[in-house]
């Protein structure tokens, strides 16, 4: 009542503020830190998500984890082709859910894909005013349309995405990693799943250029290494179990 919506709007609501990370059940709902330090009414860095920096937030919150959002996850860690259409997601999704013995109808499949695609991507032609604008997730130009039904993800430096935003999202990666040590491969960083590399659609150089430029933004504690070919990320005078804190710092700088 208070947000002048209907139930099923509530639980979409709901349901998205939860895969954003924003707001957490513990019993209720409630918001987290993230939501709190975006969000808050007196003091949120971006009370409005009016900031670039909480769209491409949102994209790493909805793409880097397959919990609640399975086909975002797919879409931007497992498809490696250019170019594709919904029917190749749709069908790669079919082998998934056979391979792990889901009861997901093909129909659910489609509407989830189709969902996924045009969050990114306005609908060509579309008659009504939410066909017609542009979706949250449309500024960041990862997707385009080529033709009816063709795809193709647009890779490259991403100049819009803050290098506090790139920093939280390596912490938050670094965290999920089983057994992190100090140092990571720069592959992992470009090219594993869940990666920030991966999930922004960065090419080599520009990882690189971001890893460098980590050394200012942290004062050293964190750099890029490169030595005899290797070519790697350290993280000096920073413990695992600070990495928590220390990445909400990095993502406050985003909004300077």
């Amino acid at each position: 009542m208070r947000f002048g919506v209907g139930k099923n709007m509530a639980m979409s609501i709901r349901f998205w503020a939860t895969a954003c990370g924003v707001i957490e059940d513990n019993g209720g709902y409630s918001p987290t830190r993230l939501g709190n330090l975006l969000f808050n009414s007196n003091d949120g860095l971006d009370e409005f998500c009016e900031r670039t920096a909480t769209t491409w937030l949102v994209h790493w919150q909805v793409a880097s984890t397959h919990e609640k959002t399975t086909t975002w996850w797919f879409l931007f860690n497992h498809i490696t082709q250019q170019v594709f259409d919904r029917d190749f997601i749709v069908s790669s999704l079919t082998s998934l859910v056979t391979e792990h013995k889901l009861r997901i109808s093909i129909a659910t499949l489609k509407r989830d894909v189709e969902c996924c695609i045009r969050s990114y991507v306005p609908r060509l032609g579309g008659d009504s005013p939410e066909e017609m604008s542009e979706p949250l997730l449309g500024e960041l130009g990862l997707i385009q349309q080529n033709a009816k039904s063709a795809f193709d993800f647009r890779r490259g430096s991403k100049r819009s995405l803050p290098d506090g935003v790139f920093a939280f999202a390596l912490l938050d990666y670094w965290e999920r990693m089983p057994h992190a040590g100090s140092v990571m491969a720069f592959d992992r960083v470009a090219y594993d799943y869940g990666s920030p590399g991966r999930v922004f659609k960065l090419d080599e150089n520009a990882v690189a250029d971001r890893l460098m430029a980590l050394e200012d933004l942290t004062r050293g504690q964190i750099q890029w290494i490169e030595q005899a070919g290797i070519r790697q990320v350290t993280r000096r005078g920073l413990a695992l179990n600070n990495l928590g804190d220390y990445k909400y710092k990095l993502l406050e700088s985003a909004y300077a």
